[in-house]
């Protein structure tokens, strides 16, 4: 029996190479067996400003305010993740399937009025596209050694710098994977 996966991350392993996951962290927003997996890749800020493409959610947006690449599949659709402290469920928010109850990190409905949400949500991304796998796809690839699939945390979707999140997840997993870390981004220049 496969492990259901939303709520974790995916973090590539440094020889995967497709350019479009090439040190991604991937959060899993959703996972059924039967229809495949879903998720947004964490730490590829765009330069386009979210007040370009949804200039009415540009107040909610946790800095950096630009649209993320979150993936190959969609490019022109948006999503976007918030965290909801307390335990109250805000009109346009849905917790992320499989997700423990503390991390209270859903996705956004980004057709409902921003107002909705503007008093219940601590942290707000919005990301261009999405990855996805078909059923067995992903399972494959994580046997293969293309993935690690680590805990996620709520603040991993909405860092602030990004770009360190790879190595900084990496880090925090401890071990081996720590010292992955430090992997070079070219190996022959080592």
């Amino acid at each position: 029996m496969e492990e259901i996966l939303a709520g974790r991350l995916l973090v590539a392993t440094p020889l995967l190479g497709d350019p479009n996951f090439r040190r991604s962290v991937v959060l899993v927003v959703e996972d059924e067996p039967e229809e495949g997996t879903l998720g947004v890749v964490l730490n590829r800020p765009t330069e386009i400003e979210v007040g370009q493409v949804l200039e009415s959610w540009t107040d909610l947006v946790t800095g950096p305010s630009v649209v993320f690449q979150g993936g190959p599949v969609s490019p022109n659709s948006a999503l976007a993740l918030a965290i909801v402290p307390g335990e109250d469920e805000p009109l346009g928010w849905r917790a992320l399937g499989g997700a423990a109850p503390k991390s209270r990190i859903g996705l956004v409905d980004l057709d409902a009025p921003p107002q909705l949400l503007a008093g219940g949500i601590a942290s707000l991304r919005v990301f261009a596209g999405y990855a996805g796998w078909g059923p067995g796809q992903l399972q494959a690839e994580i046997d293969e050694g293309a993935w690690y699939v680590l805990p996620a945390e709520p603040a991993d979707a909405f860092a602030a710098e990004p770009e360190r999140l790879w190595q900084a997840v990496l880090r925090r997993a401890g071990g081996t994977l720590a010292l992955v870390a430090t992997y070079p981004d070219d190996p022959a220049l080592n």
